[in-house]
């Protein structure tokens, strides 16, 4: 399947039909997935702020907190791996996790299935026969992959040939990004998602004595997340101790929070006030168009 302008053609198995894909809609919206029908896919993942949470953490049944800032799910559907330490291979397998997870919605299978059974308007939309967990998992994964964010003023002057999409202000901080950012937050001749895919410890999550408070992929390793729409999905990192992308280029500029696995490539960074903005105007600049 093509994607928009700056992203690749998207592979799937199977494209899905226009009825599952409204099924799985329906499913990401509805609180019916959590055991007290309080919250939904969408509580965490809310079109509102990119279908992401911006909330420094997120809130589960009863309003029980997280130890994780939800990430967007925008563009989720190019991601290797699923959740900030990659736990899930696949959106369906992600999508399993929070309705079974008791801080966040908190749902056996059995009941949650007794639950969708007894919805005679879920049971014909599933096909009338009685509803499996695969199922349900096959329609949201297969809405989610709806969820496609590109052609941003970045990809219309990267790969538009548009030079007037960018101001110079903004092309400045694309020579900044090119030079500290990349090495990490990668992008191709033709189209890219501004990640490499892989997990690294960049020193959040680390407490004042340099311990690790959280392990993620191992030894405080967390994916580096795609900056498509980054300027729309405040706060920042893993545990969303950042609020804005000032701190957040602050944070870098400053090398880290020092401890036994970070990542070489943290080192504290030069920038000028101008580069600042520059490279703040630049990742503004890859907001993209949202889907309806």
């Amino acid at each position: 399947m093509p994607g928009p302008l700056g992203l690749p053609p998207l592979k799937v198995d199977k494209r899905p039909s226009d009825a599952q894909i409204a099924l799985g809609r329906k499913l990401f919206f509805d609180p019916k997935l959590s055991l007290d029908n309080s919250i939904s896919c969408a509580s965490c993942h809310n079109p509102d702020t990119g279908f992401a949470d911006p909330r420094k953490v997120s809130l589960g049944v009863g309003g029980r907190p997280g130890k994780r800032n939800a990430p967007t799910i925008l563009n989720a559907a190019y991601w290797d791996s699923q959740f900030w330490d990659g736990r899930a291979a696949s959106l369906e397998e992600q999508a399993a996790g929070p309705m079974g997870n008791e801080v966040e919605m908190n749902h056996r299978p059995d009941l949650l299935l007794a639950k969708l059974n007894a919805d005679p308007d879920y049971v014909r939309a599933f096909g009338g026969g009685r509803i499996v967990m695969e199922q349900l998992l096959d329609a949201i994964a297969a809405y989610e992959r709806t969820l496609l964010s590109g052609n941003s003023p970045a990809d219309r002057y990267l790969y538009g040939g548009d030079q007037s999409a960018l101001s110079l202000e903004a092309i400045e901080g694309l020579k900044v990004f090119g030079r500290h950012c990349v090495s990490c937050h990668t992008f191709g001749e033709k189209h890219g998602l501004f990640t490499d895919q892989q997990f690294h410890n960049i020193g959040i999550g680390v407490n004042a004595e340099g311990e690790l408070v959280d392990q993620g992929h191992g030894r405080g390793e967390f994916r580096t997340p795609s900056l498509r729409n980054v300027a729309r999905t405040a706060p920042y990192m893993h545990d969303g101790s950042l609020k804005t992308l000032r701190e957040v280029i602050d944070y870098y500029i400053g090398g880290g929070n020092s401890n036994a696995h970070l990542d070489p490539r943290i080192k504290p960074i030069e920038l000028s006030a101008k580069e600042r903005a520059g490279l703040i105007a630049f990742l503004e600049a890859l907001n993209g168009d949202l889907p309806k």
